[in-house]
């Protein structure tokens, strides 16, 4: 054989082995960790956005739900997963900010183990209560539950959940305690919760809306600066007194560090996409979700932001002296 035609077989050779372009990705079916159970409100929020996707990549997502240790577990499931952009995570605030600062230990570190791809979605926390609690403000709501600490139980969707989070920070702004009673998501905490077996939990709104509209509980205050659209009469914590209170929720897709770069771009663009098909982005705002800009949708982005997110969230979760191990 010519030394033309060994090199021409060694180069077939070469391309052969090269991984995946950016156009070439994906290959086969993906899989996107959820770190929470079925059917709150990070695994509505991807189930919404994920069929697009999927279209888009030409591929299968199959969607995984991976509780446990405040979303930890699914997490750093991910985290150790090979770095070729098949394996990708639901990140919400909780997981990739804020359990920096309330466990001793955290298992990942949201800044350093993954990738950024994208935000998906910002989402306000919900105040809501058991429908037979006598009380209809904020302020109410206080008094009540100073009144009733001995046996006050309120609810979220796991330790280092965002839900508990927000729920540490309010009992600690409010003055209160109460007993903690975690549950393996959102969904069983308002189950629960419509039982009048809780009195009350901070829930992000994907979940938290269809339950006061179907009024099977009672709502007492957006946890944010802002009112939402979808629930427009009611007043913020701020404007009822909770000076400066806001606690907001968001949602992003990360990948293992080390993720190529190509891999990373194909899927921040198929999200982009989902996220400016109409029927998704209708229904992300239906559930009171609020669709980030362009410019806040690049990996960049996304990965200042945890990085800033974690030191925003540092001094109010120790001011309120909660640590999990």
């Amino acid at each position: 054989m010519s030394f033309r035609a060994l090199a021409t077989v060694a180069a077939i050779a070469a391309i052969a082995s090269v991984p995946a372009t950016a156009q070439e990705f994906p290959t086969r079916p993906l899989t996107l960790v959820v770190p929470y159970a079925a059917g709150g409100p990070a695994d509505v929020v991807t189930r919404i956005v994920v069929p697009k996707m999927s279209e888009i990549l030409g591929q299968t997502i199959v969607v995984e739900n991976i509780p446990g240790a405040g979303g930890m577990t699914g997490a750093a499931r991910v985290a150790r997963a090979a770095p070729d952009g098949y394996t990708f995570l639901q990140g919400p605030a909780g997981v990739m900010t804020q359990n920096q600062s309330l466990y001793r230990h955290p298992l990942v570190d949201g800044a350093t183990d993954f990738a950024a791809i994208g935000l998906i979605a910002t989402a306000p926390p919900i105040l809501i209560a058991r429908n037979d609690m006598p009380v209809s403000n904020l302020q109410e709501f206080i008094a009540w539950a100073k009144a009733h600490q001995d046996t006050l139980k309120w609810a979220s969707a796991g330790a280092g959940s965002g839900p508990h989070i927000t729920g540490v920070l309010l009992n600690a702004a409010i003055g209160v305690t109460g007993t903690h009673i975690p549950y393996r998501g959102s969904a069983a905490a308002e189950q629960d919760l419509v039982a009048s077996r809780i009195d009350y939990m901070c829930d992000f709104i994907a979940t938290a809306l269809p339950q006061i509209n179907g009024k099977t509980v009672k709502p007492i205050a957006t946890l944010t600066l802002a009112r939402t659209p979808v629930l427009p009469d009611l007043p913020t914590a701020d404007e009822q007194g909770l000076k400066g209170f806001d606690s907001p929720g968001w949602y992003a897709f990360v990948a293992p560090a080390k993720t190529p770069a190509a891999a990373i771009r194909r899927l921040n663009q198929a999200l982009a996409a989902a996220l400016d098909t109409p029927a998704v982005r209708d229904r992300l705002q239906q559930l009171g979700n609020s669709v980030p800009p362009a410019e806040r949708r690049a990996p960049e982005f996304l990965a200042q932001f945890i990085r800033s997110e974690i030191s925003k969230w540092a001094a109010p979760i120790k001011a309120s002296g909660t640590v999990l191990d």
